[in-house]
């Protein structure tokens, strides 16, 4: 059984609280006494550390699933096997989600790549946790961010992105919008009805370069939410990010995704490809944005690919001295 340690660390003016995931089994022989390790990124709007909608911090905005359990937990159970394969991994709150400190309305998409890169940063002060054997698994919005944080990053030797978008927000959010309403996937949550609702005054305000607007639900407890994080969305698409990237990379995308169309994931994997990467592509019938339906074995091979593709890299020796410090 893997073994977890709750944590808490510096985000800028917050503290952000998180799981770090141990495997059982010590490190094998070569790995100086350390873990190869991925931090995990969650998706669009409030998420818990799990990659569930934020039940905790906003209870009255998500509906639970019909027998009162919620199924939504990917990246809590991507950590279990990425233990199962000698990997910890740390994955955390969203701002203003769950235990973590902050507003997740009050966050702009810069400050969100900030708050991965504290949790990298926090990672890299554990001593038994290996900085030449890192990587980054992002989901939706943490696929973004994870391409905004490995790009200057030389330490990142690997990323997975599941339910990436490739184009502006702009698009994502258009797209996603009528796909919801066609299926009327995650309908079922206020604060996703509200905010496909007002999807286009959204947009608008946004480019107008407005700073906040009210998401109004059932009983006025709606957030006011900050633009800048959509107009920031909207300026800095996942494409134009790929191009910059030249790294192992693995793509997966659920068929009946209904936040990112699987074909996002084919134009990033087609960038990538033109860029000099060999990225990996795989599509999941049967399965949407959370991967929920898919059998566990899907689970498992994701994290087999991604810990069999951290491997040492060579870094300047200022990384390593930090690291061996005492």
């Amino acid at each position: 059984m893997p073994r977890s340690e709750e944590v808490r660390f510096r985000a800028g003016e917050v503290e952000l609280a998180g799981t770090l995931t141990l495997p059982d089994a010590p490190p094998p022989d070569g790995r100086r006494g350390r873990y190869p390790n991925v931090l995990l990124l969650a998706s669009w709007l409030p998420r818990d550390r799990d990659g569930a909608w934020d039940r905790i911090g906003h209870p009255s905005w998500f509906a639970h699933g019909p027998t009162g359990v919620d199924e939504d937990r990917l990246l809590a159970r991507l950590a279990d096997a990425l233990s199962a394969h000698g990997v910890a991994s740390l994955r955390y709150d969203k701002r203003g989600c769950g235990a973590s400190g902050g507003d997740w309305t009050d966050a702009d998409l810069f400050t969100l790549i900030d708050d991965a890169r504290d949790a990298l940063g926090w990672l890299r002060s554990r001593p038994d946790l290996d900085l030449r054997r890192a990587g980054l698994l992002g989901h939706g919005e943490g696929a973004g961010l994870a391409l905004s944080v490995a790009i200057p990053d030389p330490a990142i030797g690997a990323l997975t992105l599941v339910g990436a978008s490739a184009r502006s927000m702009r698009d994502t959010l258009r797209r996603g919008v009528a796909e919801r309403s066609r299926t009327g996937q995650d309908r079922d949550h206020p604060l996703i009805v509200a905010f496909d609702r007002l999807a286009e005054e959204l947009i608008e305000r946004a480019d107008r370069g407005e700073a906040r607007m009210a998401l109004p639900l059932p009983g006025g407890q709606g957030p006011m939410l900050r633009l800048a994080l959509w107009e920031q969305a909207f300026r800095t698409p996942p494409l134009a990010l790929a191009t910059m990237l030249h790294r192992s990379v693995s793509l997966v995308h659920g068929l009946r995704d209904a936040w990112a169309d699987p074909a996002e994931s084919r134009l990033l994997a087609d960038v990538l490809r033109r860029g000099g990467n060999e990225p990996a592509l795989r599509v999941v019938d049967g399965t949407g944005h959370e991967l929920a339906e898919a059998p566990d074995d899907l689970t498992d091979d994701i994290a087999a690919d991604l810990a069999a593709r951290l491997l040492p890299r060579e870094l300047p020796p200022v990384l390593l001295a930090l690291q061996d410090a005492p």
